[in-house]
Order: structure tokens, then C-alpha cells, then sequence
């Protein structure tokens, strides 16, 4: 085991762990047994990492974060219920988010603040979730989903890739409440939902569709719709937005928005032809298949 090259007053550290180069523990930080933390990492202080968890170079965790966090079936010790926790490199977790244990997490993850993700979770590379949003577990997110702040995304929820969800929305997932007949909504990838939205159990959000603020989403939505209002219905289609102020179109917004995507600095359509063809299968890109 080597020792973190700086360490705060009140550590406790477990059996079997490994450092790598580099890392720096504030204090009070407890690091349970079996526990793997790559190059460069800080840990603030007041942070618990649970045995099994794995993460890599590069991480920040903030103050009173807990890692591996055991499921409902924990009754007392750690040790009964050891879940692996995987966290890719260059994570950014911020203030009092809680991971639970048993989910993989890509690269360059990063949570708001008070963040909790429940186990059985698989998230991409490139995610953000946003302050006080909740992941519920068994749930599947692509890469570069962004979720703002307030999201609750209920279990057996997939997003796929460069999917946006904006503050206040739900992703519901009982027909029946109470129940325990779960069916997962699906949000396909290039979507939107805007703020507020609730989506009803089970459902299909259609690639590039976008979903209005404060609509409630009872039924299925074909890709690129436009669909509002309570109940929810289709009143466009994305392609013909434009702009209040020039009046140019604005969807689909990935041939027109580039910050913090991989296509950033050139245009989709060159960043998407030049990707290979195992890759291209992820998504349904119509308008480049027609």
C-alpha cells in the first residue's frame, strides 16, 4: 500500500488499498478496505469511500461525499455487502453527492452538489448531473448526457447519447403507484426535455425530439416532434423552429450547438461521417441515412 502523499489529521485508511501517485486526503476521510484510487486524485475532507471502489486518475471529490455507499438490504456492516464502484478518470464530484455502490461510471464524470445515483447504474463517458438531481438505479445513461439541476430520473430509465434534460423534469416509471411493476421511460438520443416536464411510465422520446417546459408526456413521441401542453401533444416538428430574434433554424440543435461536444470547433456532419461504422450503429441519425 503506498501512502498518500498528503494526508489531513484524522484519517482512517483500510486494509488493502491502493494509492496512486500523488494523492492528496483532507481530514477526517475514512478509505474502507479494497479500495483502488489512481494518480492525482484529491479527496476533501469529511469524504467516505466504501470497500470495492474503484477510481480513477485525476479525480476531485468534494467535502462530506460518500462513495460505494451500501444498498437497503446493509444492516451494519460494510463488509456483509461489498458493491464494486467503478468511476472513470478525471471525475468531478462535488459537495455531499452520495454513489452508491455496484454502478460503472465512464470518464470525466462530473455531479452538482448533494447528487445521488443509486446502484446497478451504468453512465458514458462526458455526464453531468446537475445539484440535488437523483438517480434512481437500474438506470442506463449514454455519453454526453447533461442533466441539470433537480432531475429525477426513476429506475430502468436509459438515456442514450447527447441527451439534454433541463431542472424539475421526471422520468416516472409506475403505472400503478403504488407497485412494483416498474417500466423504464427511454429518452433516445439528440433529445430534449425541457424544464418541468413529467414523463409517463414506459414511453419512447423519439431521437431530437423535443419535449416543451411543464409538459406532461402521456403518450409516446416520434423523433424530431415538438410536443407541449398537458396532456402532451405534437404541435410541430423540430426542423421548422427558428430563432425569435434572426429567424434561422435552431434544430435539430446539433448542427447548430457545439460547446462541450466532441464535434466542438468543427460541424457535426464532419465529426459524425468521420466516426467508424461500429460506432455510427449507436444512433438513428435519419436525416443522414435518407
Amino acid at each position: 500500500m503506498r501512502e498518500p502523499a498528503k494526508q489531513g489529521e484524522h484519517c482512517v485508511i483500510g486494509r488493502d488499498v491502493v494509492f496512486g501517485e500523488n494523492v492528496t486526503l483532507g481530514h477526517n476521510c475514512v478509505i474502507e478496505d479494497h479500495v483502488r484510487i489512481g494518480a492525482d486524485c484529491y479527496i476533501d475532507s469529511n469524504t467516505i469511500i466504501r470497500g470495492g471502489v474503484t477510481l480513477g486518475d485525476g479525480a476531485l471529490v468534494g467535502a462530506n461525499c460518500l462513495l460505494g455507499e451500501c444498498g437497503a438490504d446493509f444492516r451494519g456492516d460494510p463488509r456483509h455487502q461489498e458493491l464494486p464502484l467503478t468511476i472513470g478518470e478525471k471525475a468531478l464530484i462535488r459537495s455531499g453527492s452520495i454513489l452508491y455502490g455496484g454502478s460503472v461510471i465512464g470518464d470525466h464524470f462530473q455531479t452538482g452538489h448533494q447528487v445521488t445515483i443509486r446502484e446497478k447504474t451504468e453512465i458514458g463517458n462526458h455526464v453531468s448531473v446537475g445539484t440535488l438531481s437523483d438517480i434512481q438505479g437500474n438506470c442506463r445513461l449514454g455519453h454526453y448526457v447533461r442533466l441539470h439541476s433537480n432531475v429525477h430520473i426513476g429506475q430502468l430509465s436509459v438515456v442514450d447519447d447527447f441527451v439534454w434534460i433541463y431542472p424539475y423534469v421526471v422520468l416516472t416509471n409506475d403505472p400503478t403507484p403504488p407497485s412494483s411493476d416498474f417500466a423504464g421511460v427511454h429518452v433516445h438520443s439528440f433529445a430534449i426535455v425541457a424544464t418541468g416536464a413529467i414523463i409517463m411510465p414506459g414511453l419512447d422520446l423519439g431521437q431530437d425530439c423535443l419535449i416543451g417546459a411543464g409538459a406532461i408526456v402521456t403518450r409516446s413521441v416520434e423523433p424530431y416532434a415538438v410536443a407541449v401542453g398537458n396532456p402532451a401533444r405534437v404541435i410541430s416538428n423540430v426542423r421548422k423552429v427558428r430563432n425569435r430574434v434572426t429567424g434561422e433554424p435552431v434544430y435539430p440543435w446539433r448542427e447548430h450547438f457545439s460547446r462541450y461536444m466532441p464535434w466542438e470547433g468543427t460541424e457535426f456532419d464532419a465529426w459524425y461521417a468521420a466516426l467508424p461504422a461500429e460506432e455510427k450503429t449507436r444512433y438513428t441519425l435519419r436525416d443522414l441515412q435518407e
